[in-house]
């Protein structure tokens, strides 16, 4: 019995490390080639004339629609969790990413034909973004789908169900105000899937466990050209993606609040510009010297290599210290 479970989990690590391998392989060779494509067509990232007004040119001459590749890679996944026998979930885990990068990808399709920073109005992007949550909650609700909060701790059904929600439109723009530095948004996803590989079940889940993987190798095989000096953004279509798998992971691992060490710093990213915006507002005054946080810490005089390292730093050390709290 003792020598069937090894070699049973030498097989399931042995799975893992070949998933993270062949989409690391596959990410990085697609976003290789999409980036030549890119520069072909000039699609390229137009910067905010409100921007931090570092490195203008340089950025406004790399490709910013990484984030598409992430959308053939999540077509990709249905595919291999068909071969895994769990298409039905797997094509419920993987719808959720995949619609939240086409809100994304709008966002940055009207951003290219105007040449523009401006993308969708915030009013409307909010709007769509709310309309994915909605289906996608709802849809699994009629499914028999959970969104437990944590193990061992009840709540009202429908309450766990607004909470999800929410929190699909809360990490997509967390995510996706968080990527303003070569490297910063795509290292600290890495980071949160060592946080969940953690904390959710993923020894008993094979769809669990083959997504973060894959979610691994993707975005490893992105961040080969988005370390600094970056040559490819990914774009709303990238963080929209990444932000709602991350919400995916925790709903499929049965813990919904996994979301707050996993999304600690994306999410304090998101309260700085909220604050930001607020205070502006309401007493015309600024908090920060620009929101996002990371924007603040450039003006201060950091180098963009120093916040970014500084901020994975941070946001492993918070998640881990929250997981072995709870662990």
């Amino acid at each position: 019995m003792d020598l069937t479970m090894d070699l049973t989990m030498e097989h399931n690590i042995s799975l893992v490390i070949l998933t993270v391998v062949l989409s690391f392989i596959v990410g990085a060779a697609l976003q290789f080639y999409w980036i030549a494509l890119q520069r072909f067509f000039h699609i390229r990232s137009e910067q905010k004339t409100y921007g931090v007004g570092i490195d203008v040119e340089i950025k406004r001459a790399t490709p910013a629609m990484g984030g598409v590749v992430f959308i053939v890679l999540g077509l990709f996944a249905v595919i291999f969790d068909c071969f895994l026998g769990a298409s039905r979930e797997g094509f419920y885990f993987w719808c959720l990413p995949l619609m939240g990068a086409v809100v994304g990808f709008a966002d940055d399709l009207i951003k290219f034909s105007r040449a523009s920073s401006e993308g969708l109005r915030s009013l409307t992007k909010l709007f769509a973004q709310v309309i994915v949550s909605a289906i996608w909650v709802a849809w699994g609700q009629s499914v028999g789908v959970s969104f437990s909060l944590w193990p061992g701790f009840s709540c009202p059904t429908h309450i766990e169900a607004l909470l999800a929600a929410l929190a699909v439109v809360t990490m997509m723009n967390a995510v996706n105000v968080t990527d303003g530095l070569d490297g910063l948004a795509g290292g600290m996803f890495l980071l949160s899937l060592i946080i969940l590989t953690w904390l959710l079940p993923v020894g008993s889940d094979d769809l669990l466990r083959y997504a973060i993987a894959f979610l691994f190798g993707m975005t490893g095989g992105f961040l080969v050209y988005n370390i600094h000096p970056a040559k490819t953004f990914m774009g709303d279509a990238g963080s929209h993606f990444l932000g709602c798998a991350l919400v995916a992971l925790c709903v499929r691992g049965g813990m919904l609040l996994a979301l707050v060490p996993a999304g600690f710093l994306f999410g304090l990213e998101l309260l700085s510009s909220a604050i930001q915006i607020f205070a502006i507002r309401v007493f015309h005054r600024k908090v920060f010297r620009m929101a996002p946080l990371h924007h603040h810490f450039q003006l201060m005089g950091w180098k963009e290599t120093a916040v970014t390292f500084r901020f994975l730093l941070f946001h492993i050390l918070a998640g881990a210290v929250f997981a072995a709290c709870v662990s």
